[in-house]
């Protein structure tokens, strides 16, 4: 065929109806290397989509009610759980894994290891939509008594989809209070407490809006604290009252406000087995030694009558039953 005879030939009938046509192989290859992109975007926002529907199924919050603390003193972390699988789910251990845990680091992120490997939590019913608390000490689980910020985040596992689900990450600082009183006493004949004496000391700390006293009962020579806890807001330019009765238990009478006071009584290992608030009328209440060596308060008026004793210790460093409400 001549040249002209080709060229008229293209012209009839196009280049697409040449019979001897050929796709070029790099065309073909770009068409295949998009349907493969799109298959694997298409693939990984499935997964994502998957992922963001795992995560919503059980809805972790972690908070402190506030960030400082004094060492040994209780860090209480509030933990709430909201059920989004839309039905009711049971949180339990399975196959060896505990069902709520915590991940606690300390300086330069060194992980800070459970106290305890008995720490179980009992089975958790959650309805669907419910949304449930709780309070839990981190100072009884883990040795966060050193000076320092100490991070934290809670991990709760969903032995139905044997999955994980994770709270935000907090922070929370351990300080030491400023001492203002001490004195160590033995322990009385007939008294069921371990070792020989106590060391019982009333610092302060001072907040951003406030300052709160403090008592600590320990043990020195085995560096044991039985108890360290808030016995509520204090006015500065009044020094607290102690004294020692003669069951060497320790009686603290305090100004909270002006014109009232706090006055409470710890027991040998730490407990608060009393306390109460009195109004400043014509006298200031006062701490008075009776001739049979007990404590008692005088002057003032009393607003609220003493709590009962208790008889049983709180755990090491935990609160102890019957604080005064501290709203710092």
């Amino acid at each position: 065929m001549s040249k002209r005879s080709r060229r008229n030939a293209v012209k009839r009938d196009g280049p697409f109806r040449h019979s001897s046509f050929v796709i070029p192989s790099s065309f073909v290859i770009r068409i295949s290397s998009l349907g493969n992109l799109i298959r694997c975007v298409s693939g990984i926002a499935c997964v994502f989509l998957f992922a963001a529907v795992a995560q919503g199924q059980i809805q972790v919050d972690l908070k402190f009610k506030r960030m400082q603390y004094i060492a040994y003193e209780p860090v209480v972390a509030t933990l709430a759980l909201t059920n989004l699988a839309g039905r009711d789910i049971e949180l339990h251990d399975a196959n060896g894994q505990p069902w709520l845990g915590f991940e606690v680091t300390g300086y330069e992120d060194q992980p800070v290891t459970l106290l305890s490997t008995e720490t179980a939590q009992p089975p958790l019913k959650i309805e669907a939509g419910q949304r449930v608390t709780r309070q839990i000490d981190l100072a009884s689980l883990y040795p966060v008594h050193d000076f320092g910020a100490y991070h934290v985040r809670t991990h709760v596992y969903f032995a139905d989809l044997a999955k994980f689900f994770y709270s935000s990450t907090r922070v929370f600082e351990v300080t030491d209070a400023r001492p203002l009183w001490q004195q160590t006493v033995g322990i009385p004949d007939g008294v069921a407490a371990n070792g020989a004496v106590r060391t019982y000391s009333l610092l302060t700390n001072r907040f951003p809006d406030h300052t709160s006293l403090y008592v600590r009962v320990q043990y020195k020579d085995t560096g044991i604290v039985y108890a360290t806890y808030s016995l509520g807001r204090t006015i500065t330019f009044e020094q607290p009252q102690a004294e020692i009765d003669r069951a060497n238990q320790l009686h603290v009478l305090h100004c909270a406000a002006p014109r009232a006071w706090s006055y409470s009584r710890i027991g040998l290992n730490g407990e608060l087995l009393t306390h109460s608030s009195f109004m400043e009328t014509k006298s200031r209440p006062r701490l008075v030694h009776a001739a049979n060596g007990e404590v008692a308060v005088r002057g003032g008026v009393a607003e609220a009558p003493a709590q009962g004793s208790r008889s049983t210790a709180p755990k090491l460093s935990a609160r102890p039953p019957g604080l005064p409400k501290d709203d710092h």
